[in-house]
């Protein structure tokens, strides 16, 4: 595939919790703060702070935004991540990723395609879960052929057992990841535990890996400075945001005491 990105290992992606969008309930449209503009700042200051300690990779989320559309966010959404994965790439030169939540992966690949992101988050990329957001159903066939037309090197890196969620289709995980990974052709795998901050089971941590050892494995929530060295004993990388943040307060700044004790933990 053309100008495919290299992802070396381990792989640290720091999480980007951006403030609620325009759009979005908690929006402020006017100021600094959650205001316009005022969430491309925020993104910016969290950006170099993860660059400042020796993160590589970033992954841009519209966390803010809940309650989270089942698949499909609005255009002003789309907008204004694409502002922001511009911007952080622009001032950082971090490799960028991103996810529309709830499960919006064809809008994700716009704004890759459009604003130079080099991967996508799927959190049901194949297979259907119960949500809070109610069921959701897979659309990998949609995914991989819109990839395939508007971003070919952009790779798919998909949940299984996604937190917040509940598996409907597959209820052996390891199974859940060779589909997710041969027959929804995702790029690499990530593991969560229940939630948001929650760590993940690392007896299923290791079945996913086994299952597809060929492919990335990550995981996906719970990372910690004291918990990373036993994780990537099993996996390929962590996705982190919460144990970067004081007390895991997902709205906080991310602090650069503990964005750089996480990497020393791993000997970046």
């Amino acid at each position: 595939m053309p100008n495919e990105p290299t992802f070396s290992t381990p792989l640290l992606i720091g999480m980007i919790h951006l403030p609620p969008l325009p759009g979005s309930p908690g929006f402020a449209g006017g100021g600094s703060g959650n205001g316009a503009g005022g969430f491309i700042e925020h993104a910016l200051r969290d950006a170099r702070t993860l660059a400042d300690a020796g993160f590589r990779y970033a992954m841009v989320e519209n966390f803010g935004d809940a309650p989270f559309a089942a698949d499909c966010v609005a255009p002003e959404t789309v907008a204004a991540m694409a502002l922001v994965v511009y911007e952080v790439r622009r001032a950082t030169g971090l490799s960028v990723g991103v996810n529309c939540l709830r499960n919006d992966a064809r809008s994700a690949l716009g704004v890759a395609a459009s604003a130079g992101a080099d991967y996508i988050r799927v959190n049901v990329h194949s297979g259907m879960a119960a949500t809070d957001q109610g069921m959701i159903t897979g659309k990998a066939d949609q995914t991989v052929r819109a990839r395939s037309r508007i971003c070919p090197q952009v790779r798919i890196f998909a949940d299984v057992h996604v937190k917040h969620a509940v598996p409907i289709n597959q209820p052996d995980i390891a199974l859940a990841a060779e589909e997710t990974a041969y027959r929804g052709k995702a790029d690499a795998i990530i593991v969560s535990g229940s939630s948001t901050g929650r760590p993940v089971d690392l007896a299923a941590l290791t079945q996913v890996k086994q299952a597809v050892p060929d492919k990335l494995v990550l995981v996906g929530s719970g990372a910690t400075a004291d918990s990373i060295g036993a994780l990537l004993d099993a996996c390929d990388g962590a996705i982190v945001g919460s144990s970067l943040k004081p007390g895991g307060d997902i709205a906080a700044a991310i602090d650069a005491t503990l964005a750089k004790r996480f990497m020393q933990a791993v000997g970046a």
